[in-house]
């Protein structure tokens, strides 16, 4: 899904997308009590780049699957929906027959990966792991 993409989706499922200063972490979603959500993201990372379209399309990710927590929330419970956050943006990112595709073309460094589907290269090395181990453990495997 290209940026304008998944801001037209945002728009489609009345997700509202602001500006809101967020040095320490760039994004964040919120489901506000009359069951809708908003993503905030900071006006460092709206800029276009693969930083804007990681961080939109995770916020997106909570939006979609409803996947929120306080700061009361157990860690384990958090990781759970930051994971399930992240798997709908690989999902909506980088679509495994696409990195399929990419792979058979000889296109097979994290760096070339990123520039490809225009994300991170931590996002990229997330998204392999998804799909090949099952996990998003990327730094035990890479």
């Amino acid at each position: 899904m290209e940026l304008n993409a998944l801001y037209d989706f945002a728009k489609q499922q009345n997700i509202e997308v602001i500006p809101f200063p967020m040095e320490e972490n760039g994004s964040m979603s919120v489901l506000t009590d009359g069951g809708s959500c908003v993503i905030g993201l900071d006006s460092s990372i709206r800029d276009g780049s693969a930083q804007e379209r990681v961080h939109l399309g995770h916020e997106l990710g909570h939006c979609v699957t409803g996947s929120f927590y306080s700061i009361h929330t157990a860690i384990d419970c958090r990781q759970r929906h930051e994971n399930r956050a992240d798997k709908w943006a690989i999902q909506a990112l980088v679509p495994v027959e696409e990195l399929d595709a990419a792979i058979a073309t000889g296109c097979t460094e994290f760096w070339e990966l990123a520039e490809r589907f225009d994300v991170t290269e931590e996002f990229i090395r997330k998204a392999v792991c998804w799909y090949v181990h099952g996990n998003l453990a990327a730094e035990i495997y890479f």
